[in-house]
């Protein structure tokens, strides 16, 4: 029997989306087998394993004005525009505490996905248990390229897993999950362009030249991803979500009121479409 997996996009600020559309998922008490997280989709996945609902809007809301949390502040003095220690370990520890015993427990395998400097490829890292290497991957997951510093795990330099695996289905698929609700932080029209910033990549990452051609490519993968996320869907192995709208907000965001908005209709288009979720994991879970 295939399991069944929750596959989230990253898309920074953007997955205010996906965390709006799982909290709903998990007040309706909606498992999965699996969760498998890129950037913004790692961040905030974690807290489905752990049974947070309401826990990502609620600290990035509270944090919108802290300087640790992200800010130029925070770039100059750490190296990393959303602060490393801070967001990663201090803040989940001490200020708003991530349920390190509910996540352990939790039998939901929880993958993230980084990018490797050297070679450009992905790297798929399941995590099961709460320790400073799990916050250290999913980090790595996040850290956006430029405005993050490369974050070192056991010799090996990793950055966001956007650049190499955006919508990580296939990979999913490949590790057994048969059957996927998808949760994707652009809506169905949207294809990406080629990213202006490549002079500024090329400079700065010119120790890392394969992973300047992922960067440098990285509009074909991702619309060859929606492709093959259209077509799983019209074979009904895939459920997505997609906002219904362009999502209005950057990379960073510090206005409570438009986090809110985002999030809201995260919220909004999972209860419209809550019926065909639930039929479709109940259909999962018989098979």
């Amino acid at each position: 029997m295939s399991k069944k997996g929750l596959v989230l996009e990253g898309g920074a600020m953007r997955g205010l989306f996906s965390a709006g559309v799982m909290d709903v998922l998990m007040e309706e008490g909606i498992e999965f087998d699996g969760l498998i997280g890129v950037s913004a989709g790692a961040a905030f996945g974690c807290n489905y394993k752990s049974g947070q609902n309401g826990r990502v809007i609620r600290y990035n809301k509270r944090f919108a004005h802290d300087w640790r949390f992200c800010s130029v502040r925070s770039f100059v003095t750490t190296g990393d525009l959303f602060g490393g220690d801070f967001c990663y370990h201090y803040f989940p520890e001490n200020l708003d505490l991530f349920d390190q015993q509910a996540f352990n427990q939790s039998k939901m395998e929880f993958t993230v996905v980084c990018t490797d400097v050297e070679t450009g490829k992905p790297v798929y890292k399941t995590l099961m248990n709460y320790d400073y290497e799990m916050c250290e991957y999913i980090r790595a997951s996040a850290s956006m390229p430029i405005v993050s510093r490369i974050v070192n795990i056991n010799g090996q330099g990793l950055l966001d897993g956007g650049i190499s695996d955006s919508i990580p289905l296939r990979q999913f698929q490949e590790m057994g999950y048969g059957r996927n609700v998808v949760i994707a932080t652009q809506p169905a029209d949207y294809r990406k362009k080629h990213t202006r910033l490549m002079p500024l990549f090329r400079l700065m990452l010119r120790k890392y030249p394969k992973l300047v051609k992922a960067l440098d490519i990285r509009e074909t993968m991702y619309n060859g991803q929606l492709d093959y996320l259209k077509t799983e869907e019209q074979k009904g192995t895939t459920f997505v979500i997609r906002p219904p709208i362009d999502l209005n907000i950057g990379y960073t965001c510090h206005d409570t009121a438009t986090m809110e908005c985002i999030y809201q209709i995260g919220r909004n288009e999972a209860v419209k479409h809550l019926s065909e979720i639930e039929a479709f994991v109940s259909k999962l879970t018989s098979e």
